[in-house]
Order: structure tokens, then C-alpha cells, then sequence
């Protein structure tokens, strides 16, 4: 029994050790481009023609690798609220990103690439429609300037046809001046 403790301690040891040594991996170019979204910013959501306006703050998390939004709005006189993570999985090398908002129980994942001629990012991914039933979905996030951003929704129902859900237009709020 006190030969299993020594090995035991041993083994929490090394492990230790060899940890210490390891550098620790730093955010990369990848991850850059989604801390473009940090900040505060005013929104306008367009659903089939009709307006409401929101708030969204972006803030980097979890040392860089992650980007998380949380997301306010007044959708059509019901108070919405959802909140995202996005980032980088080296090991996909793809762009991924969670979902949850008060209007779905299941959460919608996405994963994708960036599209450097068209400066956006391109995701898919499957949650929850209308019917609360499975469907497709791809997104779009054009970085127009540093203080704007277009963001598309396509859904495709059960007919197999894409459509366009919604967009969201993000203007970065301006920070108060100093005076000075």
C-alpha cells in the first residue's frame, strides 16, 4: 500500500513538472479576427422588412482563444436576450461558434471559414427551426469597416431552399470624449 502512495506521488510529480516546462499556447492570427468584434455596439435586426434595435457587448475570454457576445434586443415588443462564443479550433482549423438565445432550448452550433477576398466570415452549422425541429444554417459576418459589420442568417427549411432569415447591422457605439 505504501509502495502504490510513493508511485502515486511520483507519477502527480513528473506530470507537474513536465506541465511547468510546457509554454503555454497563445491566441493566433485566427483568433485576432474575432477580437475585431470586441467592444459595445448599437444594433439594427432586419426581419423581412421589419426593424428593432438592440445592444451587443463583445469581450475576449478564457486568455484570448475565445470571444463572447452578449446580446440585447427589443424584438418586436418581446425583450430578447442571447449570448455567443466564438473562436478557433486549431486542431479543425476552423472557426466555430455557440449559440443560445430566449427563444430556442437547443443550442446552435456553427463552424467555418474566413473568406478573405470578401472579408467575412462564413459559417454552418444545424439547430433548431421555427417547428423546433433540425435545419441547416449558414451565417455570414462582413466586416465592412473597424465600426461596422453585416451580419446574415440563411435558414433552409425542410423544402431544401435557402432563405434569408434575418440580418443585423452592428455599428460600433462611440466612446465618450474627454474633453481634453
Amino acid at each position: 500500500m505504501l509502495s502504490r502512495g510513493i508511485l502515486s506521488l511520483a507519477l502527480v510529480i513528473l506530470v507537474a513538472g513536465s506541465l511547468q516546462a510546457q509554454e503555454a499556447p497563445k491566441p493566433g492570427p485566427e483568433h485576432q479576427k474575432l477580437h475585431e468584434m470586441v467592444g459595445d455596439w448599437d444594433t439594427v435586426m432586419d426581419v423581412g422588412g421589419q426593424k428593432s434595435k438592440g445592444k451587443v457587448t463583445y469581450k475576449s475570454i478564457c486568455g484570448g482563444f475565445w470571444v463572447a457576445s452578449d446580446f440585447e434586443a427589443d424584438l418586436f415588443g418581446t425583450k430578447f436576450e442571447g449570448h455567443g462564443v466564438d473562436g478557433y479550433d486549431v486542431t479543425k482549423k476552423k472557426y466555430v461558434g455557440l449559440w443560445v438565445d430566449s427563444m430556442i432550448t437547443t443550442p446552435l452550433t456553427l463552424e467555418g471559414d474566413f473568406d478573405t477576398k470578401a472579408n467575412q466570415l462564413v459559417m454552418t452549422g444545424t439547430g433548431p427551426g421555427p417547428d423546433g425541429k433540425p435545419q441547416k444554417f449558414r451565417s455570414t459576418t462582413e466586416f465592412k469597416t473597424k465600426d461596422l459589420v453585416i451580419f446574415k442568417m440563411y435558414e433552409t427549411p425542410a423544402d431544401g431552399v435557402e432563405k434569408l432569415g434575418f440580418t443585423i447591422e452592428y455599428t460600433r457605439k462611440k466612446k465618450p470624449s474627454t474633453g481634453n
